[in-house]
This record gives structure tokens, C-alpha cells and sequence, in this order.
């Protein structure tokens, strides 16, 4: 078992989720149902802006300059 307990392995983790939504919302599909979308959530949280692909896009580059890895 792994466990993330440092609050950057933590924010890493988060990173890497609302990546794996966002690729999973422009492909049509949506990771709950109730919830606001990843795609919203990445939008406010780290102020990017533009189309889906446009903000996957730029997450992805925001994501692996900080180290893109988590473990």
C-alpha cells in the first residue's frame, strides 16, 4: 500500500486526477454525475481559460513542469 501523506504528494495526486477527468471529459464522458465538472474545477482553481482542449492542454504542460509524476 502506498500513502500520501506530505501535502505536496497530496496536491500531486489531486493534479494527476483532474488530469485523468479532463482527458476523460473532452472525450465525451464525465467522471461523476452531481459534482462540478474537472473541467470547471481546473478553471477556477488555477485560472486557465479557452475550450476544453485548449485548458487540457494547458494543464497538461502546468502538470509536468511541476514533475508530472507522483510516485
Amino acid at each position: 500500500m502506498i500513502i500520501l501523506d506530505t501535502p505536496e504528494q497530496i496536491h500531486a495526486y489531486r493534479m494527476k486526477t483532474l488530469l485523468i477527468g479532463l482527458r476523460a471529459e473532452v472525450k465525451g464522458m464525465r467522471l461523476t454525475s452531481k459534482g462540478p465538472t474537472c473541467y470547471a474545477q481546473i478553471k477556477k482553481e488555477f485560472g486557465l481559460k479557452g475550450s476544453k482542449q485548449k485548458v487540457l492542454d494547458q494543464f497538461e504542460m502546468k502538470f509536468y513542469k511541476l514533475g508530472g509524476k507522483i510516485i
